[in-house]
C-alpha cells in the first residue's frame, strides 16, 4: 500500500496532520479557513482532533497552528471533498484501518503496551516491594488494558498465570459473564466496583454497513485490584 500520508501511531488512536491532509486533497481555500469549516460538520476538539504547533518554516517565520486529526475524521473529510483526490485519500484510510485491525497488529499493540507497563514497574524496583510497585503504577493509570495483558502483568509480578486460566478464574469468581450473548462481558458486580470498562468501536465496512465491536478492558483500579489479589 503506497503511503499517501504519514500516520502517527504514538497515540492510542492513529492520527494524521490536518495540514498534510489539506495539501493531499488539493484544497483551494486557505488552511485557516478550510479547517474551521470542516469542524462545522460536528467534529469535537480533544475527541476528533488535537491542536498543535507545526515547526517553524525555513524562512524563519513563526510556527503555524496544525492539528492531529483521527483517521475516522480524516475519512469523513475526504468524503466531503467529492473529488478524485478525496476518493483516493478515503480509500487509503479504509485500507489503513483494515491493516490496523488485523489480529497480528492488535497483538503487536497489546504486547507493546504491556512492555511499557512492565518497564515502568522495573524502574522503581530498587525502592519498592513488588506489590507496592504495581499499586503505585496503576493507581494513577488512565489506560485500561486487555485481560491477556493483565495475565502478563500478574505473571511478571510473581504469580504465573496464562490468559485462558485467568478468564476461567474470573468466570468462577463472578467477575465476567461465562455464557450467553454477553459472554466475556463484566458482571454487574464488576461494573459497580469499576474493575472493567467496555470499549465500543464502530468499523465501517466497504459495503457501507457498520460493524459494532465491544471489548472488555481492565481499568487502572481493576489492575491494582486483581494483581493484589494474586500477590496476596
Amino acid at each position: 500500500m503506497n503511503e499517501i500520508l504519514k500516520v502517527n501511531y504514538e497515540k492510542e488512536i492513529p492520527t494524521v496532520s490536518a495540514r498534510e491532509l489539506y495539501e493531499a486533497l488539493g484544497a483551494e481555500t486557505r488552511f485557516n479557513d478550510w479547517f474551521p469549516r470542516m469542524c462545522e460538520y460536528g467534529f469535537e476538539e480533544e475527541k476528533d482532533f488535537y491542536s498543535k504547533m507545526s515547526k517553524t518554516s525555513e524562512s524563519g517565520g513563526r510556527p503555524s497552528v496544525d492539528y492531529e486529526i483521527t483517521v475516522d475524521m480524516s475519512k469523513q473529510i475526504c468524503m466531503l471533498q467529492r473529488t478524485e483526490k478525496g476518493k483516493q485519500c478515503r480509500q487509503y484510510f479504509i485500507d489503513l484501518e483494515k491493516a490496523w485491525n488485523t489480529p497480528e497488529q492488535i497483538m503487536s499493540r497489546a504486547l507493546k503496551m504491556a512492555d511499557k507497563t512492565i518497564e515502568s514497574l522495573k524502574s522503581d524496583v530498587s525502592r519498592m516491594k513488588p506489590k507496592e510497585i504495581f499499586a503505585d503504577a496503576v493507581s494513577v493509570s488512565t489506560h485500561s488494558i486487555l485481560i491477556g495483558d493483565l495475565a502478563k502483568l500478574i505473571s511478571q509480578n510473581g504469580k504465573v498465570i496464562g490468559q485462558n486460566n485467568l478468564f476461567k478464574w474470573m468466570f468462577e469468581k463472578g467477575y465476567l459473564i461465562e455464557n450467553g450473548s454477553r459472554r466475556m462481558m463484566p458482571t454487574q458486580k464488576s461494573m459497580e466496583m469499576k474493575l472493567f470498562e467496555i470499549k465500543e468501536r464502530a468499523i465501517n465496512n466497504p459495503d457501507g454497513s457498520v460493524l459494532l465491536t465491544r471489548t472488555t478492558k481492565v481499568t487502572g483500579k481493576g489492575q491494582q485490584y486483581f494483581i493484589n489479589k494474586f500477590l496476596a
